[in-house]
Formats: C-alpha cells, sequence, structure tokens
C-alpha cells in the first residue's frame, strides 16, 4: 500500500471527494482522559437535583393474586438527567425491598451489611430494571418462615440512601392476597 502513495499513482484533489487526500498532520488520535465522574456528579449536581433527577417506581403485573401464589414486581430506577448522577448509599447494598416494611420480607435480623458506604451511579439518561419475586412467605428465622395470610399487602423499593422516602427516591405498590378457595 505505502508503495501506491509513493509513487503518486493516485490521483489527489482537495477539491473532489472520493479521491484521497494528504494526511494534513502527523500527530496520532490521542484519547480523551477519563473523568471520575462520581466526584464530578457529587460536586457539580446539588443534592436536590439529583434526588429529582432519579424516579424509582415499583410496578406488579396485576393488584390481586391468590393465597401461595408468587408475586413477581418490577422496580425501575430512571436518570432523567443528560449527565451522570451519582448516590452514596449506607452501606455496599445499593438498594432494598420491602413488604410492609419487613426488608426482603424479613422479620429477623438475617444479615448486618458493612457499615462502609457505597456508590449507585446512574449513566446519563440510563434505566435501570431490577425483577424480584415474593413468594407471600415471611422469614422469621434462619431457617423458619411464614405463610401470608390473605389481605393487603405494600411492596416498596428504594435506594439504600438516608431519608429515601422525603427524596422521592422510594416507591410502593398495594397487592391484596385473596383466598380462591
Amino acid at each position: 500500500m505505502r508503495r501506491i502513495y509513493e509513487s503518486e499513482a493516485l490521483h489527489r484533489d482537495d477539491e473532489e471527494q472520493f479521491t484521497p487526500s494528504q494526511r494534513r498532520s502527523q500527530t496520532p488520535f490521542q484519547a480523551v482522559p477519563s473523568v471520575n465522574t462520581t466526584a464530578l456528579s457529587r460536586r457539580l449536581l446539588p443534592g436536590w437535583l439529583r434526588n429529582q433527577a432519579v424516579s424509582v417506581s415499583v410496578a406488579t403485573p396485576s393488584e390481586e393474586f391468590p393465597l401461595g401464589a408468587t408475586i413477581p414486581f418490577r422496580v425501575t430506577m430512571a436518570n432523567a438527567l443528560p449527565v451522570p448522577v451519582t448516590f452514596r448509599t449506607r452501606s455496599p447494598i445499593l438498594w432494598t425491598w420491602n413488604v410492609d416494611g419487613e426488608t426482603e420480607a424479613t422479620r429477623a435480623s438475617i444479615r448486618d451489611p458493612p457499615d462502609e458506604p457505597g456508590a449507585f451511579r446512574f449513566g446519563r439518561g440510563e434505566r435501570k430494571r431490577f425483577e424480584r419475586r415474593w413468594e407471600q412467605l415471611f422469614r422469621v428465622t434462619a431457617s423458619k418462615w411464614i405463610p401470608a395470610e390473605p389481605g393487603t399487602y405494600t411492596i416498596g423499593a428504594g435506594l439504600n440512601v438516608d431519608n429515601a422516602v422525603e427524596k422521592g427516591l422510594y416507591d410502593e405498590t398495594t397487592v391484596r392476597v385473596v383466598d380462591s378457595g
């Protein structure tokens, strides 16, 4: 290929767009240095703007389920800003879900996350979807579960930050469990 260019066998003309032209610069392309978007988000975006930029929603395929049936639900989190947004979480667990205020439908303390904070990052315009299931069981000890009774239950989810409800980083939906027999 080099011989073709050195022999001037190809016609070069800046006026004709489909003929090759000479390189204007001999410097190679240089990559843009990476930017720490977590630090940039914390320093440039005020907290209230970050809180309003990210929405959280919880949805189930139905409002009513028969007793003993698995209840699937989807948690969707979306960043509406065209810039990355990062939240500092209370622990490495970035988000949590609950049933009637019981984290992961557990009434007993099964795990104790470390006290070190985490960071939940949303890219610009990013949407995150998580799918979980509630088996209509409540954990009372490490190995014992009790079934839910017919009635109304609230399934909620939110970012693992202080005051997630007040900041708008939490949502919940209500389901009804009915005895079909």
